[in-house]
């Protein structure tokens, strides 16, 4: 009986544990992580995005891709983040996983005169975890300090994070 009792003990005691992982996991704050080592993305219309660049001020990257049906505004919605946040950031955008061709026929008619740079491997995105489109990326100084979906209330997120 004293076994059954200790065994018991054992198996709360790693559950707890376990139990108190996760609650820790999932409190840390998001984000908060280093950029790819060696990043380098070429830029649509000429250019490219480095590590080096986004380790120096503030830099909001909404990532996306053409055939996303949440994205067939994007032209407009980073429009209006640039107006609202330029001054307090380099606001840009990353394509995923296309060729120029089909960015440059997507954008074709729209006022997106934010950067537009190729992630055409998709490992930019993948090693930031974007895993839904449209996407966030905010870099301050070389860390990043938010990655992951872009969210609903995306002006109160910016105005917290560009303090």
């Amino acid at each position: 009986m004293r076994v059954r009792e200790d065994r018991s003990i054992a198996v709360r005691r790693v559950f707890s544990a376990a139990a108190l992982a996760v609650v820790a996991l999932f409190a840390a704050p998001i984000g908060a992580g280093e950029l790819p080592p060696g990043l380098r993305l070429a830029g649509l219309r000429g250019g490219e995005l480095t590590s080096a660049e986004l380790g120096r001020g503030s830099h909001v990257l909404v990532v996306w891709a053409s055939w996303s049906p949440r994205c067939r505004d994007i032209a407009e919605r980073i429009q209006a983040l640039e107006g609202k946040f330029g001054q307090r950031a380099r606001v840009a955008s990353v394509d995923f996983q296309e060729d120029a061709a089909t960015v440059e026929e997507f954008l074709r008619g729209k006022a997106m005169r934010a950067p537009v740079y190729l992630d055409r491997d998709g490992e930019f995105s993948k090693s930031l975890e974007v895993t839904t489109l449209p996407g966030l990326v905010v870099v301050r100084d070389g860390q990043v300090r938010f990655q992951g979906k872009l969210p609903s209330d995306l002006d109160r997120v910016l105005d917290e994070l560009l303090r």
